[in-house]
C-alpha cells in the first residue's frame, strides 16, 4: 500500500461502520447510499489487503486486523475535527431529545435535578426514560434505541475495562457512584431490633429485585461460597414495588444503600449492615463512541457526573439512618 496514494475519505467510512457496526446506519450517519459505503470498503480492502469487516446476521464484525486499526484512525479523524471545525454549542438555544435508560430508582434520584438543571438552562431539551430491563444493555446502545445507559453493570463494566478487545469497544463508560448493599426490612419487623446474624438472615423470606424475573442474584452466589441459602418468596422489577412490599410485610430484601430512598418508603423502612461480606454496588454511565464529541451529549453527560459529584448522593445518605 502506498500511503500517498490512499484516499483518506475512505478512513472516514470506515470510522462509521466501526462505530455503527452496521453499513446502514454507517451510510445514514455519512449522507451516503449503502451501496456507496460497500463500494468504499471494498476499495479500503484492496487498498490494505485485508478484509477488514465480514458480515453477520446482525450487522458486521471487524477482522483481528482492523481491530488494531482502528483506535488510532478513531484518534487521527478526532484531532482532525476538532483542529478544522470547532464547534460552539449554545445549550439555551439547543434542541434535542436525550433517551436514558435507568431503573425507576436510579431516575428517581437522578431525575428531580435534571429536570431543574434543563429548567433553568436547557428549556428547549427533552429527555424520554426508557425502562431498563437488562444488566446489558449495549445492543440497545449499538441501534441507537437510548443514548444513556446508567446503572449497575458488572459484566459489561468488566469487560471494557480490561481484556481482549476492551480498547477497541464502540462504548465508551464513566463510573458515577460506588456504595454498598445493606438489609432492608419494615420497621416493626421481628429483626429490627438487633444485630442481623446470618442464620436469621437465611432463615428469614425474601424479596429480590430482578429485572429477568431469575431468583438468583448476587446475595445468592455470595450464600452459596459459604454453603448457605435463602428462599425467594417473590420477585419483582422495580425498586419501588420492593418497598411497598417489604414495608407491609415481613419480607427481606436487599438493595444498594442510596436506592433506600428511592423507594419512597423511608419512614416504614430500616436498613441493616448483611452479616456477610458483598462487592460494592457501583453506577456507571455507558454511551456509545458516535456521541462522544456531540456538544449536546457532552453537556448531559457533564451534568449527570456533577449532579453525582455534588450533595445529591450524601444527602440521599442521612435520610435514612441505622435503626439499632
Amino acid at each position: 500500500m502506498n500511503f500517498l496514494t490512499l484516499d483518506l475519505n475512505l478512513l472516514r467510512v470506515f470510522d462509521a461502520v466501526m462505530i455503527e457496526q452496521n453499513l446502514t446506519r454507517a451510510a445514514d450517519k455519512l449522507a451516503m447510499t449503502q451501496p456507496a459505503v460497500s463500494n468504499a470498503l471494498k476499495r479500503l480492502r484492496h487498498s490494505l489487503g485485508d478484509e477488514l469487516l465480514i458480515r453477520t446476521a446482525y450487522g458486521v464484525k471487524p477482522t483481528p486486523r482492523a481491530e488494531i486499526l482502528w483506535p488510532a484512525i478513531r484518534q487521527a479523524l478526532s484531532a482532525l475535527e476538532s483542529a478544522i471545525a470547532p464547534t460552539s454549542f449554545d445549550v439555551s438555544q439547543a434542541q434535542t431529545t436525550f433517551r436514558m435508560a435507568m431503573s425507576d430508582a436510579t431516575a428517581a434520584l437522578w431525575m428531580p435535578t435534571l429536570v431543574n438543571v434543563l429548567e433553568k438552562e436547557a428549556p428547549r431539551v427533552n429527555v424520554r426514560m426508557v425502562p431498563l430491563t437488562t444488566r446489558e444493555p449495549r445492543p440497545m446502545l449499538m441501534r441507537g434505541d437510548i443514548d444513556i445507559a446508567i446503572g449497575f453493570f458488572p459484566g459489561v463494566v468488566a469487560q471494557l475495562t480490561g481484556g481482549q478487545g476492551a480498547a477497541n469497544s464502540a462504548i465508551r463508560h464513566e463510573r458515577l457512584y460506588s456504595g454498598h448493599y445493606v438489609c432492608v426490612m419494615r420497621q416493626g419487623h421481628p429483626l429490627a431490633n438487633k444485630d442481623l446474624t446470618l442464620d436469621e438472615y437465611c432463615n428469614a423470606r425474601h424479596l429480590l429485585v430482578s429485572f429477568s424475573g431469575r431468583a438468583h442474584g448476587l446475595v445468592d452466589e455470595a450464600l452459596s461460597q459459604m454453603g448457605r441459602e435463602r428462599r425467594i418468596v417473590l420477585t419483582v422489577n422495580q425498586f419501588f414495588t420492593s418497598g411497598r412490599v417489604v414495608s407491609n410485610s415481613d419480607l427481606l430484601t436487599v438493595l444498594p444503600r442510596h436506592l433506600v430512598s428511592a423507594t419512597g418508603m423511608t419512614e416504614a423502612l430500616v436498613w441493616k449492615e448483611l452479616p456477610f461480606a458483598m462487592p460494592d454496588v457501583h453506577v456507571d454511565m455507558l454511551w456509545h463512541e458516535r456521541d462522544s464529541r456531540n456538544p449536546a451529549h457532552q453537556w448531559i453527560r457533564r451534568n449527570l457526573v456533577d449532579m453525582t459529584h455534588s450533595n445529591l448522593i450524601t444527602e440521599l445518605e442521612h435520610e435514612v439512618k441505622l435503626d439499632t
